[in-house]
C-alpha cells in the first residue's frame, strides 16, 4: 500500500519506523550518522520519495521507497520495524517496487542487508567512504 505522507499519523508512524530501523543499522555499523536517523517528520514529509509500506495487527511493519531516474528504480529506503524481523517483510516490500532496473546503497558491515540484495540479485558496483572507517556498499540490479 502506498503511504500518504500529507496523514500526519501515517507519517509518524513511519518516522518511528524508520528510527527503529535505523537504529539497528547504526548499532551493525558502528555509525550513528545515518542521514535518516537524524530526519524531522517533516524533513521525511518534504524527501520527494515514494512509500509503500506494510502493516499487521500491531501497525505498520515496514516500508520502501524509492524514486525513479528514468527507468531505474532507485531504492532510498528499506525498513522493517525490529519486532517484524525475519518475517519476509523486506522481500515483499522489494516485490511492490515498480519493474526495470534497481540500484541501492547499505552499510558494508550491514550483512542482513547485503545478504538480502544478493539473494535478490544485486551485484555490487562499488564502495563509498562516508566517514573515518564507515563505507557504504553500492548494488545493482539490471
Amino acid at each position: 500500500m502506498i503511504l500518504d505522507l500529507s496523514d500526519d499519523a501515517v507519517l509518524r508512524e513511519l518516522w518511528t519506523v524508520q528510527r527503529l530501523a535505523y537504529a539497528v543499522e547504526a548499532e551493525l555499523i558502528g555509525f550513528d550518522g545515518i542521514p535518516p536517523l537524524h530526519e524531522s517528520l517533516e524533513d521525511l514529509r518534504a524527501c520527494g520519495e515514494t512509500f509503500f509500506g506494510l502493516y499487521d495487527e500491531e501497525g505498520l511493519t515496514g516500508a520502501v521507497s524509492y524514486l525513479l531516474d528514468g527507468s531505474t528504480v532507485d531504492i532510498c529506503r528499506l525498513v522493517v520495524h525490529p519486532r517484524a524481523h525475519r518475517r519476509g517483510i523486506a522481500s515483499k516490500l522489494l516485490d511492490a517496487l515498480p519493474d526495470g532496473p534497481q540500484t541501492v546503497s547499505t552499510g558494508t558491515k550491514n550483512e542482513p542487508a547485503l545478504r538480502l540484495y544478493r539473494k535478490r540479485g544485486f551485484v555490487e558496483t562499488g564502495q563509498d567512504m562516508i566517514a573515518p572507517g564507515v563505507t557504504i556498499t553500492r548494488l545493482v540490479k539490471p
